[in-house]
């Protein structure tokens, strides 16, 4: 199917579509395993805490991007109830990347919980740093900033790049420089 015709639909993951969701999240790790160097499990998974997350802890929410009705991605918030909502991680799979898909997806996942917002990527990542600024300044225009921070426990790791936007509400200043200013150290969490 051309590109040209995906349509997202964004729903919460329910407990039917939690194997879907594991397959996606397998896809997803193997993306970012190219930029901390995980390997797989001995049983070929990756790490799943976060998808476990998703779908049992309070504060956190699971949604399932489709197009055509088949999966093409995930999202998981967690600060749901805090002050700062997390796209803790998202993904969109390879064959529906550069449609529109993921920044549609992203657009009505931020829409369903209105409030201050934080993506975090890294920089070795090009796809990410350019798809985060995109969607910060499609959802917030000139108010979002960019901080890198540590990665917690992970001192061999570089900082990740951390996004803050207002959505659905008064947007927040930026201090930074402007997007198209920004320094391209390259590694991502998206």
């Amino acid at each position: 199917m051309p590109s040209s015709h995906l349509h997202p639909a964004v729903r919460p993951a329910t407990a039917a579509d939690r194997a879907a969701v594991e397959r996606l999240w397998l896809m997803f790790r193997h993306d970012m395993s190219e930029f901390g160097g995980q390997l797989p499990n001995s049983d070929g998974t990756f790490r799943s805490e976060r998808l476990h997350s998703a779908f049992h802890d309070p504060g956190w929410a699971a949604y399932l991007i489709t197009s055509a009705e088949r999966p093409a991605g995930l999202a998981f918030v967690r600060g749901l109830s805090g002050p700062v909502r997390v796209l803790n991680s998202f993904f969109v799979v390879r064959g529906a990347r550069r449609s529109g898909v993921g920044l549609r997806a992203v657009r009505e996942v931020v829409a369903r919980h209105p409030g201050p917002w934080e993506v975090a990527f890294q920089d070795a990542n090009a796809g990410a740093v350019a798809f985060w600024r995109r969607v910060a300044t499609e959802l917030a225009g000139t108010g979002w900033t960019e901080e890198r921070r540590a990665v917690p426990d992970r001192p061999d790791l570089a900082p990740d790049v951390w996004i803050s936007f207002q959505a659905g509400g008064p947007a927040r200043v930026r201090t930074g420089p402007p997007p198209n200013a920004r320094g391209r150290n390259p590694r991502a969490w998206w």
